[in-house]
């Protein structure tokens, strides 16, 4: 039951992410900033139940960027949902089916599952390894493939990460 509830809103955060990455009048009105951190920028929207916080950062560099949509690296949680540090990244591409993502902070690496072009943690305890990973590096590498069998890798400053923390936590009463 609690991994089919947890695909559901990883389902459900591959439609209402990338809408909340897209900027446009009626979203920035939704959206709000909390601030710039370093390399980060923290988000929060709405309430209660169906308040979000996120914070967000673009790859410093990125391989095939100009064949590429939008790429992203989010920690978000929904406190309405009970979820937490999760970890999200929306790559921009179409991902190789049953393919993973190699997230690399230090010496530490993490395998994320795939689906269309969103990727995240297996579960709650990697989610929160992650997260607490980023938030104590200075860099993070993202290596995927496309569904055309393109490899691509990302490269994240990890500058902000801490303060953009600390500001989503605040937001959303944690």
């Amino acid at each position: 039951m609690f991994v089919f509830f947890r695909y559901s809103l990883r389902a459900l955060a591959l439609v209402l992410v990338p809408l909340l990455l897209i900027p446009s009048v009626a979203q920035a009105q939704e959206a709000k900033r909390i601030g710039r951190f370093g390399d980060w920028d923290a988000y929060i929207r709405g309430v209660g139940n169906s308040q979000f916080c996120y914070m967000v950062s673009k790859p410093k560099t990125a391989s095939l960027q100009s064949r590429r949509g939008e790429i992203f690296f989010l920690v978000w949680h929904r406190p309405g949902m009970e979820e937490f540090d999760v970890v999200q990244v929306d790559i921009g591409y179409p991902f190789k089916e049953e393919s993973a993502v190699e997230v690399r902070i230090g010496g530490q690496a993490w395998s994320l599952f795939t689906e269309g072009e969103i990727a995240w943690t297996r579960n709650k305890k990697d989610d929160k390894a992650l997260a607490a990973a980023i938030r104590k590096g200075s860099r993070m590498t993202v290596k995927g493939m496309s569904s055309r069998n393109n490899p691509t890798t990302d490269s994240y400053s990890l500058k902000g990460t801490t303060a953009a923390y600390v500001a989503i936590n605040k937001a959303c009463g944690r």
